[in-house]
Protein backbone atom coordinates (compact mmCIF):
# COMPACT_ATOMS: atom_id res chain seq x y z
CA UNK A 1 0.00 0.00 0.00
CA UNK A 2 1.04 3.74 -0.67
CA UNK A 3 2.65 5.64 2.05
CA UNK A 4 0.08 8.30 0.96
CA UNK A 5 -2.55 5.91 2.59
CA UNK A 6 -0.75 4.08 5.21
CA UNK A 7 -1.74 4.75 8.52
CA UNK A 8 -5.39 6.48 7.54
CA UNK A 9 -5.96 3.60 5.36
CA UNK A 10 -5.19 0.89 8.42
CA UNK A 11 -7.73 3.29 10.81
CA UNK A 12 -10.53 2.66 8.27
CA UNK A 13 -9.75 -0.43 7.53
CA UNK A 14 -9.74 -1.87 11.41
CA UNK A 15 -12.72 0.62 12.86
CA UNK A 16 -14.81 -1.44 9.83
CA UNK A 17 -13.79 -4.93 10.15
CA UNK A 18 -14.47 -4.27 13.98
CA UNK A 19 -17.46 -2.84 13.28
CA UNK A 20 -18.39 -5.74 11.10
CA UNK A 21 -18.46 -7.75 14.78
CA UNK A 22 -21.17 -5.85 15.52
CA UNK A 23 -24.15 -5.99 13.02
CA UNK A 24 -26.60 -8.29 12.09
CA UNK A 25 -27.31 -9.56 9.40
CA UNK A 26 -29.23 -6.72 7.57
CA UNK A 27 -26.73 -4.05 8.61
CA UNK A 28 -28.23 -2.71 11.77
CA UNK A 29 -26.63 -2.81 15.06
CA UNK A 30 -27.04 -6.37 16.90
CA UNK A 31 -26.96 -5.63 20.12
CA UNK A 32 -28.01 -2.15 21.90
CA UNK A 33 -25.61 -2.56 24.31
CA UNK A 34 -22.69 -1.79 21.43
CA UNK A 35 -23.99 0.93 20.54
CA UNK A 36 -20.98 3.34 22.37
CA UNK A 37 -18.37 1.28 20.89
CA UNK A 38 -20.12 1.36 17.35
CA UNK A 39 -19.79 5.56 18.15
CA UNK A 40 -16.39 5.40 18.28
CA UNK A 41 -15.96 2.82 15.03
CA UNK A 42 -17.46 5.24 13.56
CA UNK A 43 -16.26 8.00 14.16
CA UNK A 44 -13.12 6.78 13.47
CA UNK A 45 -14.09 6.09 9.91
CA UNK A 46 -15.23 8.95 9.35
CA UNK A 47 -12.21 10.95 10.59
CA UNK A 48 -10.05 8.57 8.50
CA UNK A 49 -12.21 9.34 5.58
CA UNK A 50 -11.50 13.20 5.86
CA UNK A 51 -7.73 12.15 5.73
CA UNK A 52 -8.05 10.25 2.54
CA UNK A 53 -10.64 12.93 0.83
CA UNK A 54 -7.92 14.99 -0.68
CA UNK A 55 -6.52 12.30 -2.27
CA UNK A 56 -9.84 11.61 -4.07
CA UNK A 57 -10.64 14.97 -5.72
CA UNK A 58 -12.96 13.20 -8.33
CA UNK A 59 -14.96 11.79 -5.10
CA UNK A 60 -15.28 14.51 -3.25
CA UNK A 61 -19.21 14.60 -3.44
CA UNK A 62 -19.20 10.98 -2.61
CA UNK A 63 -17.11 11.02 0.09
CA UNK A 64 -18.80 13.92 1.72
CA UNK A 65 -22.12 12.58 1.17
CA UNK A 66 -20.87 9.63 2.58
CA UNK A 67 -19.76 10.96 6.21
CA UNK A 68 -23.12 12.45 6.29
CA UNK A 69 -24.33 9.08 6.12
CA UNK A 70 -22.31 7.38 8.29
CA UNK A 71 -23.42 10.37 10.91
CA UNK A 72 -26.87 10.13 10.40
CA UNK A 73 -26.85 5.98 11.15
CA UNK A 74 -25.32 6.84 14.35
CA UNK A 75 -27.61 9.50 15.21
CA UNK A 76 -30.58 7.20 14.69
CA UNK A 77 -29.39 4.41 16.68
CA UNK A 78 -28.06 1.79 14.28
CA UNK A 79 -30.66 0.48 13.16
CA UNK A 80 -30.90 -0.52 9.29
CA UNK A 81 -28.79 1.34 7.46
CA UNK A 82 -29.61 3.76 4.39
CA UNK A 83 -26.81 5.30 2.18
CA UNK A 84 -28.90 5.75 -0.99
CA UNK A 85 -27.77 9.71 -0.78
CA UNK A 86 -24.07 8.32 -0.74
CA UNK A 87 -24.47 6.43 -3.34
CA UNK A 88 -26.14 8.65 -5.37
CA UNK A 89 -23.19 10.80 -5.08
CA UNK A 90 -20.57 8.10 -5.87
CA UNK A 91 -19.82 7.88 -10.01
CA UNK A 92 -16.68 5.97 -11.17
CA UNK A 93 -18.33 5.74 -14.82
CA UNK A 94 -17.48 9.09 -14.87
CA UNK A 95 -14.00 8.66 -14.47
CA UNK A 96 -12.38 5.90 -16.54
CA UNK A 97 -9.02 6.61 -16.42
CA UNK A 98 -6.25 4.07 -16.36
CA UNK A 99 -5.20 3.67 -13.00
CA UNK A 100 -7.09 6.35 -11.37
CA UNK A 101 -8.16 5.48 -7.51
CA UNK A 102 -11.22 5.26 -5.84
CA UNK A 103 -11.66 5.13 -2.14
CA UNK A 104 -15.38 3.38 -1.41
CA UNK A 105 -16.72 2.64 1.63
CA UNK A 106 -20.40 1.34 2.30
CA UNK A 107 -22.45 -1.25 4.58
CA UNK A 108 -23.30 -4.04 1.60
CA UNK A 109 -22.80 -7.40 0.77
CA UNK A 110 -20.57 -8.85 -1.73
CA UNK A 111 -21.52 -11.37 -3.93
CA UNK A 112 -20.14 -14.74 -3.94
CA UNK A 113 -18.36 -13.17 -0.38
CA UNK A 114 -20.38 -12.06 2.50
CA UNK A 115 -24.38 -12.46 2.62
CA UNK A 116 -24.89 -9.92 5.50
CA UNK A 117 -24.45 -6.08 4.61
CA UNK A 118 -21.43 -5.43 6.96
CA UNK A 119 -19.54 -2.00 6.53
CA UNK A 120 -16.80 -2.73 3.54
CA UNK A 121 -14.52 -0.68 2.65
CA UNK A 122 -12.16 -0.97 -0.49
CA UNK A 123 -9.10 0.97 -2.39
CA UNK A 124 -9.37 -0.13 -6.16
CA UNK A 125 -8.47 1.83 -9.19
CA UNK A 126 -9.38 1.54 -12.35
CA UNK A 127 -8.16 -0.71 -15.70
CA UNK A 128 -8.81 0.99 -18.87
CA UNK A 129 -6.06 0.84 -21.40
CA UNK A 130 -6.28 3.04 -24.90
CA UNK A 131 -7.46 -0.28 -26.92
CA UNK A 132 -10.20 -0.64 -24.89
CA UNK A 133 -11.06 2.95 -24.19
CA UNK A 134 -11.37 2.80 -28.05
CA UNK A 135 -13.63 -0.22 -27.99
CA UNK A 136 -15.54 1.16 -25.96
CA UNK A 137 -15.96 4.81 -28.04
CA UNK A 138 -17.11 2.47 -31.14
CA UNK A 139 -18.94 -0.48 -31.87
CA UNK A 140 -19.04 -1.64 -27.92
CA UNK A 141 -20.56 1.04 -25.94
CA UNK A 142 -20.95 0.41 -22.06
CA UNK A 143 -21.16 3.61 -20.31
CA UNK A 144 -21.55 1.61 -16.89
CA UNK A 145 -18.83 -0.50 -17.43
CA UNK A 146 -16.08 -0.08 -15.16
CA UNK A 147 -13.18 -2.63 -15.05
CA UNK A 148 -11.02 -1.93 -11.55
CA UNK A 149 -8.03 -3.46 -9.84
CA UNK A 150 -7.92 -4.48 -6.10
CA UNK A 151 -5.25 -2.03 -3.81
CA UNK A 152 -6.87 -3.13 -0.73
CA UNK A 153 -10.06 -4.44 1.24
CA UNK A 154 -12.26 -5.37 4.23
CA UNK A 155 -13.16 -9.46 4.89
CA UNK A 156 -16.08 -8.99 2.78
CA UNK A 157 -13.75 -9.20 -0.42
CA UNK A 158 -11.07 -11.59 1.10
CA UNK A 159 -13.20 -14.17 -0.95
CA UNK A 160 -14.30 -15.30 -4.01
CA UNK A 161 -16.28 -11.95 -4.87
CA UNK A 162 -14.91 -10.12 -7.79
CA UNK A 163 -17.74 -7.17 -8.68
CA UNK A 164 -18.60 -3.86 -7.25
CA UNK A 165 -22.15 -3.50 -7.48
CA UNK A 166 -24.60 -0.47 -6.29
CA UNK A 167 -27.45 -2.86 -5.91
CA UNK A 168 -25.13 -4.58 -3.14
CA UNK A 169 -25.30 -1.54 -1.06
CA UNK A 170 -27.95 -1.24 1.57
CA UNK A 171 -30.58 1.67 0.98
CA UNK A 172 -33.88 2.85 1.68
CA UNK A 173 -35.38 2.51 -2.44
CA UNK A 174 -33.87 0.98 -5.67
CA UNK A 175 -32.49 3.79 -7.76
CA UNK A 176 -31.53 3.06 -11.51
CA UNK A 177 -28.09 2.04 -11.84
CA UNK A 178 -25.58 3.89 -13.73
CA UNK A 179 -22.08 1.73 -12.85
CA UNK A 180 -21.31 -1.35 -12.43
CA UNK A 181 -17.49 -2.41 -11.37
CA UNK A 182 -15.26 -5.77 -11.92
CA UNK A 183 -12.17 -6.71 -10.38
CA UNK A 184 -10.81 -7.60 -13.42
CA UNK A 185 -7.42 -8.50 -11.53
CA UNK A 186 -9.32 -11.21 -9.44
CA UNK A 187 -10.34 -12.67 -12.38
CA UNK A 188 -6.94 -12.38 -14.17
CA UNK A 189 -5.25 -13.96 -11.23
CA UNK A 190 -7.74 -16.93 -10.88
CA UNK A 191 -7.26 -17.71 -14.43
CA UNK A 192 -3.39 -17.53 -14.25
CA UNK A 193 -3.71 -20.14 -11.29
CA UNK A 194 -5.54 -22.56 -12.44
CA UNK A 195 -4.97 -22.82 -15.89
CA UNK A 196 -1.16 -23.60 -15.11
CA UNK A 197 -2.90 -25.92 -12.49
CA UNK A 198 -5.07 -27.47 -15.10
CA UNK A 199 -2.20 -27.72 -18.02
CA UNK A 200 -0.02 -29.72 -15.86
CA UNK A 201 -3.11 -32.07 -14.20
CA UNK A 202 -4.15 -32.85 -18.13
CA UNK A 203 -0.72 -32.91 -19.76
CA UNK A 204 -2.02 -30.27 -21.91
CA UNK A 205 0.54 -28.60 -24.43
CA UNK A 206 -0.85 -24.93 -24.11
CA UNK A 207 -0.76 -22.63 -27.48
CA UNK A 208 2.19 -19.91 -27.06
CA UNK A 209 -0.91 -16.86 -26.36
CA UNK A 210 -1.85 -19.06 -23.06
CA UNK A 211 1.52 -19.22 -21.87
CA UNK A 212 2.06 -15.48 -22.57
CA UNK A 213 -1.53 -14.76 -20.55
CA UNK A 214 0.43 -17.26 -17.27
CA UNK A 215 3.43 -15.36 -17.24
CA UNK A 216 2.24 -11.86 -17.26
CA UNK A 217 -0.26 -10.36 -15.05
CA UNK A 218 -1.07 -7.50 -16.71
CA UNK A 219 -1.79 -9.03 -20.36
CA UNK A 220 -4.53 -11.22 -18.81
CA UNK A 221 -6.32 -8.24 -16.98
CA UNK A 222 -6.39 -6.60 -20.39
CA UNK A 223 -7.65 -9.80 -21.94
CA UNK A 224 -10.40 -9.90 -19.28
CA UNK A 225 -11.35 -6.04 -19.45
CA UNK A 226 -11.72 -7.06 -23.34
CA UNK A 227 -14.16 -9.85 -22.15
CA UNK A 228 -15.73 -8.18 -19.60
CA UNK A 229 -16.72 -4.88 -22.04
CA UNK A 230 -18.35 -7.01 -24.42
CA UNK A 231 -20.29 -9.61 -21.88
CA UNK A 232 -21.64 -6.85 -19.60
CA UNK A 233 -23.22 -4.88 -22.41
CA UNK A 234 -24.47 -8.21 -24.12
CA UNK A 235 -27.22 -8.76 -21.46
CA UNK A 236 -29.99 -6.23 -23.16
CA UNK A 237 -28.77 -6.68 -26.63
CA UNK A 238 -30.21 -9.52 -29.41
CA UNK A 239 -33.54 -11.18 -29.74
CA UNK A 240 -34.08 -11.53 -26.07
CA UNK A 241 -37.24 -13.30 -25.10
CA UNK A 242 -37.93 -9.87 -22.78
CA UNK A 243 -35.53 -10.20 -20.32
CA UNK A 244 -33.57 -13.95 -20.26
CA UNK A 245 -32.05 -13.24 -17.02
CA UNK A 246 -34.64 -12.48 -15.37
CA UNK A 247 -32.99 -11.46 -11.26
CA UNK A 248 -35.82 -11.47 -9.46
CA UNK A 249 -37.92 -14.00 -11.16
CA UNK A 250 -37.40 -17.63 -10.15
CA UNK A 251 -36.69 -20.01 -13.01
CA UNK A 252 -34.61 -23.33 -13.95
CA UNK A 253 -30.95 -22.91 -12.90
CA UNK A 254 -30.11 -23.82 -16.56
CA UNK A 255 -31.44 -20.85 -17.98
CA UNK A 256 -29.21 -18.49 -16.00
CA UNK A 257 -26.61 -20.92 -17.68
CA UNK A 258 -27.84 -20.29 -20.93
CA UNK A 259 -27.78 -16.48 -20.70
CA UNK A 260 -24.45 -16.39 -19.14
CA UNK A 261 -22.63 -18.48 -21.92
CA UNK A 262 -24.52 -16.64 -24.79
CA UNK A 263 -22.79 -13.58 -23.44
CA UNK A 264 -19.37 -15.17 -22.76
CA UNK A 265 -20.04 -16.73 -26.33
CA UNK A 266 -20.79 -13.27 -28.18
CA UNK A 267 -17.61 -11.91 -26.55
CA UNK A 268 -15.61 -14.81 -27.91
CA UNK A 269 -17.25 -14.09 -31.32
CA UNK A 270 -16.64 -10.44 -31.42
CA UNK A 271 -12.95 -11.65 -30.62
CA UNK A 272 -12.99 -13.84 -33.54
CA UNK A 273 -14.67 -11.65 -35.49
CA UNK A 274 -12.46 -8.78 -34.67
CA UNK A 275 -8.61 -10.85 -34.79
CA UNK A 276 -10.30 -11.79 -38.67
CA UNK A 277 -11.01 -8.64 -40.11
CA UNK A 278 -7.48 -7.37 -38.96
CA UNK A 279 -5.48 -10.28 -40.49
CA UNK A 280 -7.36 -9.16 -43.64
CA UNK A 281 -5.69 -6.36 -43.37
CA UNK A 282 -2.39 -6.28 -45.67
CA UNK A 283 0.08 -4.41 -43.09
CA UNK A 284 -2.34 -3.72 -40.22
CA UNK A 285 -1.31 -0.50 -38.17
CA UNK A 286 0.74 -1.03 -34.74
CA UNK A 287 -2.93 -0.72 -33.23
CA UNK A 288 -4.85 -2.69 -34.92
CA UNK A 289 -1.96 -5.29 -34.52
CA UNK A 290 -2.25 -4.89 -30.86
CA UNK A 291 -6.05 -5.17 -31.04
CA UNK A 292 -5.34 -8.47 -33.18
CA UNK A 293 -3.58 -10.21 -30.13
CA UNK A 294 -5.53 -9.17 -27.53
CA UNK A 295 -8.41 -10.75 -29.47
CA UNK A 296 -6.65 -13.72 -29.62
CA UNK A 297 -6.40 -13.90 -26.12
CA UNK A 298 -9.80 -13.04 -25.25
CA UNK A 299 -11.04 -16.23 -26.96
CA UNK A 300 -8.11 -18.51 -24.61
CA UNK A 301 -9.77 -16.77 -21.83
CA UNK A 302 -12.75 -17.61 -22.47
CA UNK A 303 -12.35 -21.39 -23.43
CA UNK A 304 -9.72 -22.29 -20.37
CA UNK A 305 -11.50 -20.15 -17.84
CA UNK A 306 -15.03 -21.68 -18.30
CA UNK A 307 -13.92 -25.41 -19.00
CA UNK A 308 -11.49 -25.55 -15.87
CA UNK A 309 -12.34 -23.08 -13.49
CA UNK A 310 -15.98 -22.64 -14.03
CA UNK A 311 -17.33 -25.99 -14.07
CA UNK A 312 -15.65 -27.24 -11.15
CA UNK A 313 -16.29 -23.73 -8.83
CA UNK A 314 -18.78 -23.65 -6.29
CA UNK A 315 -21.54 -26.17 -4.93
CA UNK A 316 -23.32 -28.22 -7.22
CA UNK A 317 -26.38 -26.90 -5.97
CA UNK A 318 -28.10 -24.77 -9.25
CA UNK A 319 -24.21 -24.04 -9.84
CA UNK A 320 -25.33 -22.42 -13.24
CA UNK A 321 -21.93 -21.42 -14.15
CA UNK A 322 -20.39 -24.40 -13.35
CA UNK A 323 -22.83 -26.18 -15.72
CA UNK A 324 -21.77 -23.81 -18.36
CA UNK A 325 -19.00 -25.00 -18.12
CA UNK A 326 -19.56 -28.30 -18.78
CA UNK A 327 -21.59 -27.50 -21.50
CA UNK A 328 -19.10 -25.82 -23.44
CA UNK A 329 -16.74 -28.43 -22.85
CA UNK A 330 -19.04 -31.54 -23.63
CA UNK A 331 -19.68 -29.27 -26.77
CA UNK A 332 -16.18 -29.02 -28.37
CA UNK A 333 -15.73 -32.76 -27.43
CA UNK A 334 -19.03 -33.84 -28.99
CA UNK A 335 -17.74 -32.06 -32.01
CA UNK A 336 -14.23 -33.73 -31.76
CA UNK A 337 -12.51 -30.83 -32.14
CA UNK A 338 -11.31 -31.02 -27.81
CA UNK A 339 -9.72 -34.60 -27.48
CA UNK A 340 -8.85 -36.40 -23.90
CA UNK A 341 -6.72 -39.70 -25.60
CA UNK A 342 -4.02 -40.99 -23.58
CA UNK A 343 -4.61 -38.94 -20.62
CA UNK A 344 -3.77 -36.21 -22.33
CA UNK A 345 -6.11 -32.83 -23.56
CA UNK A 346 -5.54 -31.67 -26.60
CA UNK A 347 -7.40 -28.88 -29.04
CA UNK A 348 -7.76 -29.21 -32.93
CA UNK A 349 -7.37 -24.84 -32.75
CA UNK A 350 -8.06 -24.50 -36.39
CA UNK A 351 -11.37 -25.55 -35.95
CA UNK A 352 -12.48 -24.38 -32.15
CA UNK A 353 -13.35 -20.94 -33.34
CA UNK A 354 -16.12 -22.31 -35.78
CA UNK A 355 -17.40 -24.88 -33.13
CA UNK A 356 -17.86 -22.57 -30.66
CA UNK A 357 -19.27 -19.79 -33.12
CA UNK A 358 -22.22 -22.33 -33.81
CA UNK A 359 -22.82 -23.02 -29.88
CA UNK A 360 -23.02 -19.31 -29.34
CA UNK A 361 -25.51 -19.53 -32.69
CA UNK A 362 -27.59 -22.14 -31.42
CA UNK A 363 -28.25 -20.10 -28.14
CA UNK A 364 -29.25 -17.58 -30.35
CA UNK A 365 -31.63 -19.21 -32.33
CA UNK A 366 -33.27 -20.40 -29.29
CA UNK A 367 -33.83 -17.26 -28.40
CA UNK A 368 -35.01 -16.20 -31.54
CA UNK A 369 -37.78 -18.95 -31.65
CA UNK A 370 -38.68 -18.22 -28.03
CA UNK A 371 -39.98 -14.78 -28.34
CA UNK A 372 -42.96 -16.77 -30.24
CA UNK A 373 -43.08 -19.44 -27.44
CA UNK A 374 -45.18 -19.90 -23.77
CA UNK A 375 -42.58 -19.23 -21.17
CA UNK A 376 -43.34 -23.40 -20.22
CA UNK A 377 -42.12 -24.11 -24.03
CA UNK A 378 -39.03 -21.99 -24.07
CA UNK A 379 -37.98 -23.69 -20.74
CA UNK A 380 -38.54 -26.97 -22.30
CA UNK A 381 -36.65 -26.44 -25.17
CA UNK A 382 -33.86 -24.79 -23.24
CA UNK A 383 -33.30 -28.05 -21.54
CA UNK A 384 -33.62 -30.11 -24.76
CA UNK A 385 -30.34 -27.65 -26.26
CA UNK A 386 -28.55 -28.15 -22.78
CA UNK A 387 -29.09 -31.94 -22.02
CA UNK A 388 -28.30 -33.45 -25.73
CA UNK A 389 -24.89 -32.08 -25.15
CA UNK A 390 -24.53 -32.41 -20.93
CA UNK A 391 -25.89 -35.91 -20.10
CA UNK A 392 -28.71 -35.19 -17.09
CA UNK A 393 -29.16 -37.07 -14.17
CA UNK A 394 -31.30 -40.31 -14.14
CA UNK A 395 -33.50 -39.63 -11.76
CA UNK A 396 -34.52 -36.73 -13.49
CA UNK A 397 -37.77 -35.58 -13.56
CA UNK A 398 -37.00 -33.66 -16.64
CA UNK A 399 -35.46 -36.14 -18.36
CA UNK A 400 -38.10 -38.57 -18.15
CA UNK A 401 -40.24 -35.76 -19.49
CA UNK A 402 -42.67 -36.54 -16.84
CA UNK A 403 -43.56 -33.25 -15.80
CA UNK A 404 -47.05 -31.93 -14.82
CA UNK A 405 -47.54 -29.25 -17.61
CA UNK A 406 -51.04 -28.34 -16.22
CA UNK A 407 -49.53 -26.46 -13.41
CA UNK A 408 -47.78 -23.39 -12.70
CA UNK A 409 -44.29 -23.08 -13.81
CA UNK A 410 -42.90 -22.50 -10.10
CA UNK A 411 -44.11 -26.44 -10.30
CA UNK A 412 -41.97 -27.46 -12.89
CA UNK A 413 -38.50 -25.13 -11.31
CA UNK A 414 -39.25 -27.02 -8.10
CA UNK A 415 -38.34 -30.33 -9.97
CA UNK A 416 -35.57 -29.53 -11.27
CA UNK A 417 -32.66 -31.19 -9.48
CA UNK A 418 -30.12 -29.43 -7.29
CA UNK A 419 -27.53 -30.75 -9.43
CA UNK A 420 -29.69 -31.55 -12.64
CA UNK A 421 -26.51 -31.92 -14.74
CA UNK A 422 -23.66 -33.77 -12.41
CA UNK A 423 -20.18 -33.93 -13.42
CA UNK A 424 -18.56 -36.53 -15.72
CA UNK A 425 -16.22 -38.64 -15.21
CA UNK A 426 -13.35 -36.32 -16.38
CA UNK A 427 -14.54 -33.71 -14.28
CA UNK A 428 -14.88 -35.77 -11.51
CA UNK A 429 -11.30 -36.94 -11.43
CA UNK A 430 -10.40 -33.40 -12.68
CA UNK A 431 -12.21 -31.74 -9.80
CA UNK A 432 -10.56 -33.68 -7.11
CA UNK A 433 -7.32 -33.18 -8.39
CA UNK A 434 -7.91 -29.05 -8.82
CA UNK A 435 -9.90 -29.12 -5.43
CA UNK A 436 -6.68 -27.46 -3.36
CA UNK A 437 -5.80 -24.96 -6.27
CA UNK A 438 -9.39 -23.81 -6.66
CA UNK A 439 -9.80 -22.96 -2.69
CA UNK A 440 -6.26 -21.04 -3.06
CA UNK A 441 -7.62 -18.59 -5.57
CA UNK A 442 -10.55 -17.39 -2.67
CA UNK A 443 -9.32 -13.32 -1.87
CA UNK A 444 -6.57 -13.47 -4.40
CA UNK A 445 -5.77 -10.26 -6.08
CA UNK A 446 -3.53 -9.67 -9.29
CA UNK A 447 -0.34 -8.53 -6.86
CA UNK A 448 -0.18 -11.95 -5.26
CA UNK A 449 0.68 -13.79 -8.75
CA UNK A 450 2.57 -11.15 -10.26
CA UNK A 451 4.94 -14.27 -11.06
CA UNK A 452 3.71 -17.34 -11.39
CA UNK A 453 5.31 -20.65 -11.87
CA UNK A 454 4.09 -22.51 -15.23
CA UNK A 455 6.30 -25.78 -16.02
CA UNK A 456 7.58 -26.51 -18.76
CA UNK A 457 5.52 -26.65 -22.13
CA UNK A 458 6.04 -27.14 -25.57
CA UNK A 459 3.93 -24.90 -27.02
CA UNK A 460 0.92 -25.25 -29.73
CA UNK A 461 -0.35 -23.36 -32.49
CA UNK A 462 -0.34 -20.05 -31.67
Amino acid sequence: MDAEFGASWSLLKGAATALQALQAKDGSLERSEDAAQARELVRSIIDAITDLAPSFPHDEAYLKAVVVDFERWADQGFGVPDFLDSLMEFHPERHRIDGLRHLVVFPMYTQNGSTSRLVEAVLCEVIWPDFVADLEAGDYGNKLFVPIRFLDFTPGYDTNSAVLFPESVAMREVPSFTWGGIFADREAARYRRVVAAAAEVTNLDLPEGVQRLLADQQLTEEAFVMWDLIHDRTHMRGDLPFDPFMIKQRMPYFLYSLEELRCDLTAFREAVAIERRIAAVAEPSQDEALLADRAKLVQYAVIFDRIFRFAITGSRVRNYDGLGGQFLFAWLHRNRVLHWTDSALAFDWDQVPDVINELGAAIENLYWESIDRPKIVHWLRAYDLVSATVEPHPASVWKRGDLPLDGPPKGLTDLVLDDEFPLSMFYEAFERKMRDTILSTSGITGSSVSSIEVGPMAGGAA
